[in-house]
C-alpha cells in the first residue's frame, strides 16, 4: 500500500504566556559554521490517538515559555557573529494524517523506503530569510499510533539538549506544569577567542566534493553478543570497555576491510564526545546548548586490518583519556596555533564518523502514551561516511548500527564482515 499524507493544518506555535524579548549571544562552540544546519529525525509512536497533535501543539506552546529562545530566529551582528532574537514567534507545528497503519509501514524499520518529504513539515515560513529553530510535522496513522518528523537547528542544541527539550514537551503533554529539569542558557561558558574565529573563518577554497553516493545498511546486534565481546576484551587486557568503544571498533575495523584501502592509507575514525563535565565547574544541570569535541583518531589501513578488536578497543580509549587535555587546549585557544580546526576533519572516503544516540534521551520521550518504539535519524550527506548507534525498535532489545558509510561496490563485502561472528 502506498502511503498518503494529507497536511491538514500549518501554524506557528507561539508561546503560551509573555516570555523576554531581547538578543542572546551563542557560545564559540555553537557558532562553528558545521552547526549551521538542521538535525532531522522521525519518532514512531505506536499508540496516541486522534488528539495527539493536538496536546502536542499545545505542550509544545506551554514549553516553549521556559524554553523561550527557541522560539525565536537566529541573526547576525553587525559583526558577523551568530545571535538569538528572542522574537517569541514560535516553532512551525504541521497537523497531518496517513491513510494506512504503522504496522502497513513495519514502524519504518527500513529507512530506504522512508518518504521522508512526506512526514517532515512543508511550507516551511521565513523571518529575514532565518527559519523557525524548532519545526515539526505529527502525522496520525489509522491505527492510533503517530508520527513525529522533527526538523531542530543544530546550531541552538546538541543532541543532549535537544532530547532536555522534547522530555520538557513530553511533561507538559502529560500535565506538569513545569519541566522537571529547568532549561539553562549560559552560552558564555568559555570567553570568545579571537584566533578561534579566525580559525573558523579560514579563507581556504574547500576542496572539491566527491564524487560516490553512500549506501545504507542497519546492522542489528544483540545484547548477548555485545556482553560476549566485551568479555572477551576483559579477559584479554584486563580492563572494562563499552558498547560504544565495541561497536565503534568493530565498525571501523570491518569497514577499512570491505573497502581494501590501499596498505599504509591514513585512515581517520572521528566521534563528538559531550564535554559538559570537563569545565571547571562543570555546565550546570538543564545547560541545553552545544557542549562537545570531536574524538579523532587517525592510524593506517594495514594496522587496523591486521589489528584485534581488542588493539582497536585500546586505541578508542587511548584517544578517549586524551579529551580533558585536548578539550582544554581548545577552551583556551592554543590549538590554533598549529593551524588546524578540530571540528573540520578531512571530509573523505578514509575519514568514518560515527555518533552514539542511545542516551541521549530520544527513546524516553513520553506525550502521554507510551515512549516511541522506533526513532530514526535522516541522513544529512550523502558524502560524509557516517554510522548511528541507536536502539532496536521495540519491543526488541539490542543495539542497531544504522550506516551510511559505504558506496555500492563495497556495501555487501562490509554487510558481510559485519554480519561474520568474531
Amino acid at each position: 500500500m502506498t502511503l498518503s499524507v494529507i497536511r491538514s493544518n500549518r501554524s506557528l506555535a507561539r508561546p503560551a504566556e509573555h516570555t523576554p524579548s531581547g538578543i542572546l549571544d551563542l557560545s564559540a562552540i555553537d557558532r562553528i559554521p558545521v552547526l549551521r544546519c538542521n538535525a532531522r529525525t522521525l519518532h514512531v509512536f505506536r499508540h496516541g490517538g486522534l488528539e495527539a497533535a493536538q496536546v502536542i501543539r499545545g505542550a509544545l506552546s506551554r514549553a516553549l515559555v521556559p524554553y523561550y529562545p527557541l522560539a525565536g530566529r537566529l541573526k547576525e551582528s553587525n559583526q558577523g557573529e551568530l545571535q538569538i532574537d528572542c522574537c517569541g514567534e514560535g516553532a512551525w507545528f504541521v497537523e497531518a494524517s496517513a491513510n494506512c497503519t504503522l504496522d502497513s509501514v513495519d514502524y519504518f524499520n527500513d529507512v530506504s523506503s522512508i518518504p521522508y518529504d512526506e512526514l517532515l513539515s512543508d511550507s516551511v515560513p521565513k523571518t529575514d530569510g532565518m527559519e523557525p529553530l524548532v519545526q515539526m510535522q505529527v502525522t496520525q496513522f489509522t491505527c492510533g499510533g503517530f508520527v513525529v518528523g522533527l526538523t531542530f537547528c543544530h546550531a541552538i542544541c546538541d543532541g543532549l539538549g535537544a532530547a532536555q527539550f522534547l522530555n520538557a514537551v513530553g511533561e507538559m503533554a502529560r500535565g506538569l506544569e513545569h519541566p522537571s529539569i529547568a532549561p539553562v542558557w549560559h552560552r558564555d561558558f568559555f570567553p570568545l577567542q579571537s584566533q578561534l574565529e579566525d580559525s573558523t573563518q579560514s579563507p581556504n577554497f574547500p576542496p572539491p566534493l566527491p564524487s560516490y553516493q553512500l549506501k545504507h545498511a542497519n546492522i542489528d546486534i544483540s545484547t548477548d553478543h555485545i556482553s560476549q565481546l566485551k568479555q572477551q576484551f576483559h579477559e584479554s587486557a584486563g580492563q572494562t570497555c563499552s558498547a560504544f568503544e565495541i561497536v565503534a571498533a568493530t565498525f571501523w575495523r570491518q569497514r577499512t576491510r570491505a573497502v581494501n584501502f590501499e596498505n599504509k592509507t591514513e585512515v581517520k575514525l572521528v566521534f563528538f564526545a559531550n564535554c559538559r563535565q570537563l569545565l571547571d565547574p562543570p555546565l550546570p544541570k538543564g545547560f541545553y546548548g552545544n557542549c562537545f569535541f570531536p574524538v579523532t583518531i587517525t592510524t593506517s589501513s594495514e594496522w587496523l586490518t591486521q589489528a584485534t578488536m581488542v588493539d582497536v578497543v585500546k586505541l578508542i580509549q587511548e584517544a578517549k583519556s586524551k579529551l580533558p587535555f585536548e578539550f582544554s587546549e581548545y577552551i583556551n585557544g592554543d590549538y590554533a596555533r598549529n593551524g588546524e580546526d578540530p571540528f573540520a576533519p578531512p571530509l573523505t572516503y578514509t575519514t568514518l564518523f560515527i555518533s552514539e544516540w542511545g542516551r541521549l534521551g530520544f527513546n524516553q520521550i513520553d506525550y502521554g502514551w507510551g515512549p516511541p518504539v522506533h526513532v530514526v535519524p535522516i541522513q544529512g550527506s550523502s558524502i560524509i561516511p557516517v554510522g548511528i548507534v541507536g536502539s532496536l525498535p521495540l519491543p526488541n532489545v539490542g543495539i542497531r548500527l544504522m550506516t551510511w558509510s559505504v558506496e555500492e561496490a563495497h556495501l555487501q563485502p562490509f554487510i558481510h564482515l559485519m554480519t561474520t561472528p568474531i
